[in-house]
């Protein structure tokens, strides 16, 4: 303490490159703190630091495997986010200086590198503004910062007196439950679950944090209702979604699209009191969209849409700007490739001419490439085994493919299944439903020298926010990867896709994905990429969404493999 009092001393009032003499570690009581990276003037990105406290009190139960232990770090970081917005005064002097944030969480419990527990201490990684008046340095305020504010962050956060070990009890087990009940679906037949009670509507369009007022609370129909035990909660009952095709129905506002939304959402363990805390999909659930303009790179399509005008093949189709049906084929096919027992699907955001085509236009439209997906969501899940989940309110035909309904009005779900029967008996089609053939589509083989990450005298592969990563002068659009839940998945994302690209070589798309998480697995976050300081703002990615960032990079080059 004595020695970093004397270096903030030492520099005052100094031009600001003079805090890189901070750069070290320093004994203050009860923890470590180490300056890992100093930034070069007011305005550029934050320094980063670390606090590792001399030991670790906390209840070991709280971490006592894989699951627990990324539960108390999610509830550690968001602590400490609590801890230094009470203690912080904020801005203060130029740039950003004043300053201390930890990672940004969502309302996800993913595995972060924010907060890292080992069995004798917790280390927490944090960015600060060191402040400035103009470009020269401040020290009086740096020593308010550092040796007054964060250290009282700390002990309210990370020590064992400012802990609640009971809130972290509950925390850690509400997560450990809803793991549980994913890893149950497949046993159970389902391929999702609801609880009775759940509170699925979000606060806004724009915000995943729940609505708090005029909320109905979710409640089973008895037909679909499943009891399941729970290692912490006991028993747990709601809507358990059966394997196969379920359709779900309603006029509009009355839910639909909230309950597909929060079966997206599912694939991930929620925080205590965001409603969605027992709403669980299998875990490699895609949401599938059109997105008219992305790029496509060798993707094989032909199992939904044929030969196109010129009789050109679609078994390596590659465009720099995809239609609606072709963009819905490929991210199929993509979610195929990579690996899927769900899939999500709404109308209203899919192109009609790719969900449906009726016994008019059939007659009318002899030559037509696209095999509805009408046809194809039956033989997804009797030959491949996928599951869909579609969400309809104006196609009728396709209670002609579901083995369920499901029928939403007034935010409340209703077993339909029988009452279909009926309106099919009344209401036949006369064309043939679910005729199409199912396959998975050919694999794909990716050149890493088609990422090009120079940027002027550098490389670059980084996210920016939670839907763009930049490799080299190039911006990847992710916002229509409707289940990437945080900025630092797109980081770590990017780094992924970066650290391919530096070789020179020819991979499978799965190849490069799952052998960079089995990496990560084996490793640690924290392995993830050369870090200039540390690593602390990198959150977990699915397979999933690795893939999908990779399939939108315009100057992909990729092949089918033979």
């Amino acid at each position: 303490m004595q020695r970093l009092q004397s270096t903030l001393d030492r520099i005052d009032r100094k031009g600001y490159g003079a805090y890189k003499d901070l750069q070290g570690s320093y004994d203050l009581e009860g923890f470590t703190l180490f300056v890992d990276r100093v930034q070069r003037d007011p305005f550029a990105p934050p320094s980063l630091v670390r606090v590792r406290t001399k030991e670790n009190r906390l209840d070991p139960s709280l971490f006592g495997n894989p699951v627990r232990r990324v539960a108390f770090e999610d509830f550690l970081t968001r602590s400490v986010e609590r801890a230094l917005r009470r203690a912080v005064k904020g801005n203060r002097g130029s740039g950003g200086s004043g300053r201390i944030e930890i990672q940004r969480a969502s309302q996800a419990v993913l595995p972060r590198t924010s907060v890292v527990v080992e069995p004798e201490s917790v280390e927490a990684r944090m960015a600060v503004g060191l402040p400035a008046r103009g470009r020269t340095i401040d020290a009086r305020a740096a020593r308010t910062m550092l040796l007054e504010e964060l250290p009282r962050a700390v002990r309210e956060a990370l020590m064992l007196a400012g802990v609640d070990a009971e809130l972290a009890r509950t925390y850690v087990e509400v997560v450990e439950d809803a793991d549980h009940l994913r890893n149950r679906l497949p046993d159970l037949g389902l391929v999702a679950f609801v609880a009775d009670g759940a509170m699925l509507p979000r606060e806004s369009g724009a915000s995943d944090r729940p609505l708090r007022d005029g909320t109905v609370p979710f409640r089973s129909p008895e037909e679909f209702r499943v009891a399941v035990e729970l290692p912490n909660g006991g028993s747990v009952s709601g809507m358990g979604i059966p394997e196969g095709v379920t359709l779900v129905a309603g006029g509009g506002f009355h839910g639909k699209s909230t309950l597909l939304s929060a079966l997206a959402w599912g694939v991930y363990d929620h925080v205590p009191g965001d409603g969605r805390e027992l709403v669980v999909s299998r875990a490699d659930a895609v949401k599938i969209r059109a997105e008219d303009g992305r790029s496509v790179a060798g993707v094989d399509i032909s199992g939904m849409i044929g030969d196109l005008p010129g009789g050109r093949a679609t078994e390596d189709f590659s465009t720099p700007n995809a239609s609606g049906s072709t963009s819905q084929a490929a991210n199929i096919a993509e979610a195929l490739e990579i690996g899927t027992s769900l899939l999500l699907v709404d109308e209203d955001t899919s192109a009609t001419n790719f969900m449906i085509r009726d016994e008019r236009m059939r007659e009318l439209v002899r030559k037509e490439p696209i095999s509805p997906f009408i046809d194809l969501v039956r033989p997804l899940y009797e030959t491949l085994g996928v599951s869909t989940v579609v969400v309809v309110g104006g196609v009728g035909d396709y209670l002609d493919v579901a083995d369920h309904v499901i029928l939403m009005e007034d935010y409340e779900p209703g077993d339909a299944t029988d009452r279909a029967k009926e309106v099919r008996e009344r209401f036949p089609v006369r064309a043939p439903l679910g005729t199409g053939e199912a396959r998975t589509p050919k694999g794909r083989r990716v050149r890493a020298a088609s990422i090009d990450l120079r940027r002027g005298k550098r490389e670059t592969a980084r996210g920016k926010g939670s839907s763009t990563i930049e490799l080299g002068r190039e911006r990847v659009d992710l916002s229509y990867l409707e289940q990437l839940a945080e900025a630092g998945q797109t980081e770590a994302i990017a780094r992924i896709i970066g650290e391919f690209a530096t070789g020179d070589t020819s991979r499978g798309v799965g190849e490069i994905v799952y052998g960079a998480l089995d990496a990560i697995k084996s490793d640690g976050l924290d392995s993830l990429g050369n870090f200039r300081g540390h690593p602390g703002e990198l959150s977990l990615p699915r397979p999933q969404e690795v893939a999908a960032a990779i399939n939108r990079i315009r100057s992909l080059e990729a092949t089918t493999e033979k």
